[in-house]
């Protein structure tokens, strides 16, 4: 009998309507577009701008929008994941509320929460429960509001960030496609760089640090840059190592879109020409658990079965990690 791996069967995605554009960041906070694009590779970026709607309306249109495009029955879905740093609520689990807003009664579901490396560590989640065989449709999904809680006065966040939803139907494969290797990791010393502190059980939130903006996000810009340069292009030098692969093996890197230069310092170090490098930060910013499905979503169409992905990200914590994959059909 042959092994079970965990292949991707269908991909769906969603953005809001609302374009924050470089120009528009003008208006609101010191910045210019040729600042912007010359040091992140962003020109634009979605904003979810309507009162009440969190990461679970963008998870939800996300998933239908796979389920409409795949012909897929809801209620066939064993399990729903969605990657999320941004919940609807605290305690509430945002998938549970997805998986039951899109019809997938007969599912279980919930949270994960990796920072930026979230749907990359939900990939493995994922694949893990394919192969145990005990599950055959599970409904990866990456979504954040990021706009939620970015402070629109500070200029090292908030030209940076955007807000949208990809998901993923992870099924068995028995042609040895799909979820090949992984090397995934994480380091509690960097936390303090990047995260939004009050709000949290550590220090929950009062009218005063409310009112002092401190529950938005804050990020040291350059300590996360350099920790993700170096951690993302190593792990994903080291997993091509691991699998005896070279440049000429692969087809396309597949980097968490939270900086160009990290993207191009990633690709130059596995030697990777950028013709096999998927980049839409131009046009969605740092999506966070969302990157690396909408990369999916924008590039499906040029995706062949077999195709070889390395994917790599790196997010708050710190976690960052690589995955090996093969796709699994042609578009």
């Amino acid at each position: 009998m042959s092994k079970i791996t965990a292949a991707i069967t269908a991909v769906g995605g969603y953005v809001p309507e609302y374009v924050l554009t470089n120009k528009i960041l003008e208006t609101m906070v010191e910045t210019n577009d040729e600042w912007i694009t010359s040091r992140t590779g962003i020109k634009e970026r979605r904003i979810l701008k309507e009162d009440g709607k969190g990461t679970s309306y963008l998870a939800i249109k996300a998933a239908e929008d796979l389920i409409q495009k795949k012909g897929l029955d809801p209620k066939e879905i064993d399990l729903v994941i969605v990657c999320t740093a941004s919940p609807d609520m605290k305690a509430a689990s945002t998938a549970a509320y997805t998986a039951t807003e899109i019809g997938a009664v007969n599912a279980f579901s919930y949270d994960l929460e990796a920072a930026c490396s979230s749907f990359l560590f939900g990939m493995s989640t994922a694949s893990a429960y394919i192969e145990s065989g005990r599950y055959k449709k599970i409904l990866l999904i990456g979504a954040d509001k990021n706009s939620s809680f970015i402070n629109y006065k500070d200029r090292a966040t908030c030209i940076i960030f955007g807000d949208g939803a990809g998901a993923v139907l992870f099924e068995p494969n028995e042609e040895g496609l799909g979820l090949q290797d992984e090397l995934l990791r994480s380091n509690g010393e960097g936390r303090e760089f990047l995260q939004a502190t009050y709000g949290g059980s550590s220090y929950p939130i009062n009218k005063d640090t409310f009112e002092e903006g401190k529950h938005y996000v804050f990020q040291d810009g350059k300590t996360v840059f350099k920790n993700a340069v170096f951690n993302m292009a190593d792990v994903a030098e080291k997993i091509m190592k691991r699998n005896d692969l070279v440049n000429d093996d692969i087809a396309w890197l597949a980097a968490h879109q939270a900086n160009k230069r990290i993207i191009d310092a990633t690709a130059n170090r596995i030697k990777l020409e950028d013709d096999k490098v998927m980049v839409n930060i131009q046009r969605y910013g740092n999506t966070t658990s969302a990157t690396l499905p909408l990369l999916l979503f924008d590039y499906e169409s040029q995706l062949k079965k077999g195709d070889k992905i390395i994917f790599a990200a790196f997010g708050g914590g710190f976690t960052w990690g690589s995955i090996y994959f093969k796709w699994a059909y042609n578009s």
